[in-house]
């Protein structure tokens, strides 16, 4: 994770709301004036159908100006306040934007903080709201006393100490109490989640102090609560595809107990979609266990989605003039009911909460009761720099494709091939661990070993971190490639290593970094290989639910098979992400760093 606070978010590169954030081409305004719209990934289509409505309406004339046309792009939150923070490389990222949309205006205030300056407005309107609630399939739920009890994270805190987790409330066979958190450099919900946990410890709803952060027993509070998390994340999408995916199996309870996320995803679940979009020709199937919103009684905090139009010197009088047009648009009564389509509740006060925000969908329109007071952003940082400190400490196996594709090129500006890049951004990533981590680094291709007779090779056994930074930095820059490339085996090797080595007290993990096809050469048929695989990685998940270890994949280059290692990924309740662009891999490979 990254080192301090959000200003460390420079090294993170990932974003916070989940999905990619490439921008698939950006319209010609014509004669309008371009007003570029950078949105959080969430309401991407809310933002690109408000937009196509606005563009050529009377709602954007500007008079003898011309007219405005609104281009929307997608940016998660912590990507993009890092990006305006620290320099927005235009060639990579597509245009500066003029109005910036994350899903909360805490990031606006980090990034007035981490620029010295106003770019955000602080008073900027809420253009649609969504509070943080701690989701929980339904039978989990009752056994604390929904819905007549209140819960929140006390009750949690209560759960994760008793050593006989869910056995202390009649339930023993759902085993330990298990939380899914996002990393909170990252994601939006992991830093509400982070902010609510405080207030919850300190017992208060405001004026959350840094003087109130070096409590010991808001510390221990903190420490004890980040000890029941499963594993961190970029996005809450992990967790609620996981869940969804275990729910068809019959089996949802034995993944995580409860979740941090925003209402709409316990909507978006509950009706069918967990990850909020429907594919052409895919069906929405209610889970069989739905999930309800616990809004915790300590107080919750919203996601607002402010529309900010920046004050920043690349955005001329003409564009504002323009983007404030589209902001006025936004706020009618007429698009602020579109809102609710989309399961957020309008930012707007005169249009009344309706459907989907119903308690048959999970959650509850007449609350929250008890709002929570944004801290400022030197709080912020300091609550960030804590959890740095507090959060639970991984145990990760690292295991990199040397097979002899990986020699091809990576990046045709740079001559450099797809096992220098990747190499260059794993030395990067390891700054994303703390000390106390522990990593381990295996390669994979044949002729391997002093007789070059093995398909793995364990280059660093999993150590401290503090201990071996610098040795496993070199041993990684000393990597060549070498031959095939036996994905299956190597994988389910470093799966069965990670297993035996299993630590309860840590997340534990095996990141696999592959840019093609199983090839082995000995003959064994693939898909024989492939069942056995994931017939091993999903028992395991399965029946032995205290220890999991989780495999997380990246398919490198066009080369690298997406669909198998997603299905890797998903039969360990893990996630896979996408690097077919080698010259992403450094984004990439810190969004998967995220999680631990």
């Amino acid at each position: 994770m990254c080192l301090a606070a959000l200003v460390a978010v420079a090294a993170c590169g990932g974003g916070g709301d989940g999905g990619d954030d490439d921008e698939g081409g950006l319209e010609d305004p014509g004669d309008c004036v371009a007003v570029d719209l950078a949105s959080s990934p969430e309401k991407i289509e809310l933002m690109e159908e408000l937009a196509d409505d606005f563009n050529g309406s009377d709602a954007a004339d500007l008079g003898d100006d011309g007219c405005a046309f609104v281009r929307v792009h997608r940016k998660s939150s912590g990507l993009a306040e890092n990006l305006l923070a620290t320099g927005w490389d235009e060639s990579v990222e597509g245009p500066q934007p003029v109005i910036w949309s994350p899903a909360a205006s805490t990031w606006g205030a980090l990034l007035n903080q981490h620029t010295s300056s106003e770019m955000t407005d602080p008073r900027a309107r809420q253009f649609m709201l969504s509070p943080l609630v701690i989701a929980m399939p339904r039978p989990m739920a009752e056994a604390l006393g929904y819905p007549d009890t209140p819960i929140g994270f006390a009750d949690i805190l209560a759960l994760t100490r008793d050593p006989n987790g869910w056995g202390g409330k009649g339930h023993p066979e759902w085993g330990p109490f298990r939380l899914g958190k996002t990393n909170p450099n990252f994601s939006t919900s992991g830093l509400s989640a982070l902010v609510a946990q405080a207030y919850a410890a300190t017992g208060k709803t405001s004026g959350l102090s840094s003087e109130d952060l070096d409590n010991p027993a808001v510390a221990q509070f903190a420490t004890d609560v980040e000890s029941s998390v499963v594993h961190y994340g970029d996005t809450t999408l992990t967790f609620l595809n996981n869940w969804y995916r275990a729910d068809v199996r019959g089996n949802p309870l034995q993944y995580v107990s409860a979740a941090a996320v925003e209402e709409k995803s316990v909507i978006d679940y509950n009706t069918g979609n967990p990850d909020g979009i429907l594919d052409p020709g895919e069906e929405a199937r209610e889970p069989r266990e739905p999930l309800v919103a616990i809004y915790p009684e300590e107080g919750t905090i919203y996601s607002n989605h402010p529309l900010f139009v920046l004050d920043a010197d690349w955005v001329s009088a003409e564009e504002r003039d323009a983007a404030q047009l589209f902001v006025d648009y936004a706020f009618t009564a007429e698009n602020q009911e579109k809102v609710l389509r989309y399961g957020f509740r309008p930012g707007n006060p005169e249009v009344p909460v309706g459907d989907p925000i119903s308690e048959e969908n999970g959650v509850n329109p007449a609350v929250p009761d008890t709002l929570l007071e944004v801290p400022q952003p030197g709080v912020l940082a300091d609550l960030l720099a804590d959890w740095e400190v507090q959060r639970k400490s991984a145990r990760v196996l690292l295991l990199v494709d040397v097979s002899g594709s990986m020699g091809d090129p990576g990046d045709a500006s740079s001559g450099e091939t797809k096992l220098d890049l990747a190499k260059a951004a794993a030395v990067q990533a390891l700054e994303m661990f703390k000390d106390d981590d522990e990593v381990g680094l295996w390669t994979f291709s044949t002729e391997l070993g002093p007789n070059g007779d093995q398909d793995t090779l364990e280059v660093q056994a999993p150590a401290r971190v503090g201990d071996v930074r610098e040795q496993l930095a070199n041993q990684i820059r000393d990597l060549v490639p070498v031959a095939n490339t036996p994905l299956y085996e190597a994988t389910e090797e470093a799966y069965q290593a990670a297993l035996d080595d299993y630590d309860a007290t840590r997340i534990n993990a095996v990141v696999v970094l592959s840019d093609g096809q199983n090839q082995d050469g000995d003959g064994t048929d693939d898909n024989d290989q492939l069942e056995q695989l994931l017939t091993t990685l999903q028992s395991s998940s399965e029946g032995q639910a205290s220890r999991p270890v989780r495999v997380f994949t990246i398919a490198y280059g066009e080369e690298a098979e997406q669909p198998v290692l997603r299905q890797i990924a998903d039969a360990s309740a893990a996630a896979a992400y996408d690097a077919s662009d080698p010259t992403t891999i450094d984004r990439v490979l810190d969004a998967v760093i995220s999680n631990f």
